[in-house]
């Protein structure tokens, strides 16, 4: 009795189980991340198929946004990629992070919220400290974010200069203040307290409304101004 042979390339599979197949019959939106990742790759690895290679990157890098953020020689050298297929993940990520600030692909921040759902996934798994600027516009539509310093797990020194300098650029009226807690905890410590005051009082000179400073930690955030922690204007 011959043994069953893993199924090692997805043409193997039934034609209704294949992604582009799904995708065609039921919309992109019922796929998986890796079947969506796999149909760009097109092809697996020597004994892997093309949706088990999607998998390996995703768990590999950390999910869509680590894949963004890893260098592209670094991304190529995986086993089953290469030049041509890390260029073709690359570009699409990149596209995907430009259709979302199309102005009528712009999130609104409506809320601390809105600041967790957009950003939590990402920066709660960094192992730094990271510090970020939301800008906005008039109707607190996004329009840019900002990386403002990155620093070591318990220390980072912010410079409140260059935090305004791309909010001065961009014309923008108000912003948000996000960065995260590698230990997961989001309390603020009274150095956040003290900085996010001595921020708000520079953006009513500059007439730049900070609106919130919103700390993330795994799970879990805590806005500023929900706290009373500094004089957010009204």
């Amino acid at each position: 009795m011959k043994e069953d042979t893993p199924h090692y390339r997805i043409t193997d599979w039934a034609e209704e189980e294949r992604p582009r197949e799904r995708l065609e019959r039921l919309g992109p939106e019922h796929l998986s991340t890796a079947e969506l990742l796999a149909i760009l790759l097109r092809v697996g690895a020597p004994g892997e198929h093309a949706v088990a290679l999607a998998r390996r990157l995703l768990q590999t890098f950390g999910g869509l946004s680590g894949l963004r953020r890893a260098p592209f020689t670094e991304l190529k050298a995986v086993r089953g990629m290469g030049r041509a297929k890390a260029a073709q993940v690359k570009a699409a990520l990149e596209l995907a992070r430009r259709l979302k600030w199309e102005p009528d692909q712009r999130p609104q921040i409506r809320s601390p919220e809105d600041v967790a759902a957009l950003l939590m996934d990402e920066m709660a798994a960094l192992e730094q400290e990271v510090l970020r600027v939301l800008l906005l516009d008039t109707r607190h539509r996004l329009l840019h974010i900002h990386e403002v310093a990155r620093g070591s797990v318990n220390q980072m020194t912010v410079r409140v200069a260059e935090l305004f300098r791309e909010a001065v650029r961009h014309n923008t009226v108000a912003l948000l203040l996000v960065h995260n807690h590698p230990s997961g905890d989001p309390s603020p410590s009274p150095e956040d307290v003290a900085f996010t005051r001595q921020v708000v009082e520079a953006g009513r000179v500059l007439e730049i409304r900070v609106l919130d400073h919103i700390i993330l930690g795994r799970g879990r955030f805590v806005s500023m101004r929900a706290r009373g922690l500094a004089p957010f204007p009204d």
